[in-house]
């Protein structure tokens, strides 16, 4: 009796854990899930305060975003033209925690790292500093694959909430709202919106930025066969 109680007890562990095990995303895969922001930005932000403080805080800054390759590390990199509070940036994806890092560089080159989840195109991303003793957090929104804006807000320790402090409203360059489903040309390294021809054995391809069309033209074959997957895939997925 004792040793059929021990084995059920086993069999429903077993199960119970089988059933909250998560199986986690690959890093190019997640990142994925932020296409929308490969491209250039115009920006401008403004801080919390009055109108006059408003206005006399103004700003205009420009970002730029690709994907970047080295090996086996993917990330989304960020480069802010005239930035206020920050002149490069990297996002990874986290696969043991099902989260993303916004790693910042600030014009004094200091590296703030921010990390939390994505949820419905909005990235919640904390960081704690002890000296000012508060948690920062960024706020990434994407809407419609041509608008994103990202606030700044913190929580000094004690405080139940967050307050704002600036806000910071972009629009893509040169794109209107389309995106690979709308009969564009879709990236074969991204799955973005491809922009860039690129050639391999007489055909023509497409790639969203730089750093795609660098990772294809140093391994085509990977990119391709990839991309022959992730399309066969999808298709999978639609005939169910």
């Amino acid at each position: 009796m004792h040793r059929i109680l021990v084995g059920l007890a086993f069999i429903l562990s077993t199960g119970f854990a089988g059933e909250n095990k998560t199986t986690a995303q690959k890093p190019a895969d997640a990142l994925r899930a932020l296409n929308d922001l490969i491209g250039s930005w115009r920006a401008s932000g403004t801080p919390e305060g009055t109108r006059e403080e408003k206005q006399r805080g103004f700003w205009t800054e420009t970002i730029s975003w690709t994907w970047q390759f080295k090996g086996d590390d993917v990330a989304l990199k960020a480069e802010f033209h005239k930035g206020k509070y920050f002149s490069k940036g990297e996002l990874r994806y986290l696969p043991g925690k099902d989260q993303y890092r916004l790693s910042l560089t600030t014009p004094a080159k200091d590296v703030l790292h921010f990390q939390g989840p994505l949820k419905d195109h909005v990235l919640t991303a904390d960081r704690e500093d002890d000296k000012a003793k508060e948690t920062q957090r960024l706020v990434l929104s994407l809407f419609h694959g041509s608008r994103f804006n990202y606030t700044y807000e913190v929580k000094p320790a004690g405080r139940a909430f967050f307050v704002r402090r600036y806000r910071v409203g972009s629009t893509k360059e040169g794109v209107a709202f389309a995106g690979p489903g709308d009969n564009n040309p879709e990236c074969v390294v991204s799955g973005g919106l491809g922009k860039i021809k690129v050639s391999y054995k007489g055909q023509t391809y497409y790639v969203c930025c730089t750093g795609c069309q660098e990772a294809f033209k140093d391994d085509p074959e990977k990119y391709l066969k990839e991309y022959a997957e992730r399309k066969a895939k999808e298709a999978k997925e639609k005939s169910r």
